[in-house]
Parts: C-alpha cells; sequence; structure tokens
C-alpha cells in the first residue's frame, strides 16, 4: 500500500472517529438564562424521544417535584455493600429550587419533541480561581412521565481550560458518574415502557404541591 493511499486512509479514520463522537454526544439549541448560579439550555436529543414538549408547568410544580429526588452515586462491589448503608441526600437545596425552577418552567415551554431541558447549578470550588463545585443534568417529559437524570452532583470542575504553563495539556472536566435516584412518595417512581425510571408527575401534583420559597 502506497504512502499516498495510507495517509488518505488515516485522514478519513480521523474523519469518522470525530464524526461518530460528536454525534453521540446532545448539543445546545437554545441558551435560556446562565449567570454565576445557575445556566439552562434546551439541547437535541440524539436518539429520538418523542417527548410531549413543549409542557406547561409552573416554577412551585417544578420545584415541588425535583425537592423529592435523592441520590447515591452508584458503585461497583464490594464498594455497593457499604454505599447501601448511607442514606441518599436530597438532590437539591431550597435556594438551588428557587434559582432553577423557573429557568426549567421556560426550557421546557421552549423544548420541542427531541429536545430536553439541561441545567447546571454553580458554587464556589475549593480552589476559588481554578474550579468550581457543579450539580448538573437534565429533565424531560413525556406523558404521563418527567425523566431526570443527573450527571454531576458537588463534582469539581476545572474552570480553566488549559494550565498557561502546559498550553497542550488542557483541564479536561471529569466524566459524568452514574447515580442512583429515588423519589418520594416511592410510589410514584415507576418504569416506564422503555424501561428507564420516571416519576408520573401529575398524579404526584394531584396530592401534594409545595410552595416554592422565597
Amino acid at each position: 500500500m502506497g504512502e499516498p493511499i495510507r495517509r488518505l486512509m488515516v485522514y478519513v479514520l480521523v474523519i469518522l472517529i470525530t464524526g461518530i463522537g460528536c454525534a453521540r454526544m446532545p448539543y445546545t439549541t437554545k441558551t435560556v438564562h446562565e449567570d454565576f448560579r445557575v445556566a439552562v439550555a434546551v439541547q437535541k436529543e440524539i436518539a429520538p424521544a418523542k417527548y410531549t414538549h413543549p409542557v406547561q408547568l409552573t416554577a412551585d410544580q417544578v420545584a415541588a417535584i425535583l425537592r423529592n429526588f435523592s441520590l447515591r452515586e452508584e458503585q461497583r462491589l464490594p464498594l455497593r455493600w457499604f454505599a447501601e448503608e448511607v442514606p441518599p441526600k436530597p438532590v437539591f437545596r431550597e435556594e438551588e429550587l428557587v434559582w432553577v425552577s423557573p429557568y426549567l418552567v421556560e426550557a421546557l415551554q421552549k423544548a420541542g419533541p427531541e429536545e430536553r431541558a439541561h441545567f447546571q447549578l454553580f458554587a464556589p470550588g475549593m480552589n476559588r480561581a481554578d474550579t468550581r463545585n457543579v450539580t448538573a443534568g437534565w429533565v424531560a417529559v413525556r406523558e404521563p412521565y418527567l425523566y431526570l437524570t443527573i450527571e454531576y452532583f458537588h463534582t469539581e470542575i476545572p474552570t480553566r481550560h488549559s494550565d498557561p504553563y502546559y498550553p497542550n495539556n488542557p483541564e479536561m472536566p471529569p466524566l459524568p458518574k452514574t447515580y442512583l435516584l429515588f423519589f418520594e412518595p416511592g410510589r410514584f417512581l415507576v418504569t416506564d415502557e422503555k424501561g428507564a425510571r420516571a416519576v408520573q408527575f401529575q398524579d404526584f401534583l394531584k396530592t401534594q404541591v409545595s410552595p416554592l420559597n422565597p
């Protein structure tokens, strides 16, 4: 095989790998809001989703639903045995619900059937100059279900794209982790027809809606 053909094959392979990698990542179609505490955007799903967006919810309703989620980081054996002894932690603090809920309402109103509402909540990191503490994930609705996925939970994320002393060694964010999500009352957390965990949110809202604290 000649050198030109070999180079051509390498270039084609690089393009294919790059294209496949990009195609597997959801991407932002609309930025709803972004400040130093919260960022919310509408993202395009890659696989067909067929959500029932746009959906009309209030900030009080979104806060009431999200308030009842808790999580535990998924562990492999044998660490899983010890992790199961630790109570799950609430996903959102009250002030975070105040910040994020109105923008999630807007995102769910602007999203289409193949889009989801993505959020990021920011707090100062252990090294304020270089990192910030991030909780991030996404919300979507396919009647009668509401889906919540958490990608980061109070995770230290670099704020700098690269170290000035090592320009070719960028500081990459950690990979998203897998979390086990819980919901109270537990009877509203179900498995949909595709095997995904979701909340029957309309039934839940009929039983209790907690006010959104100012």
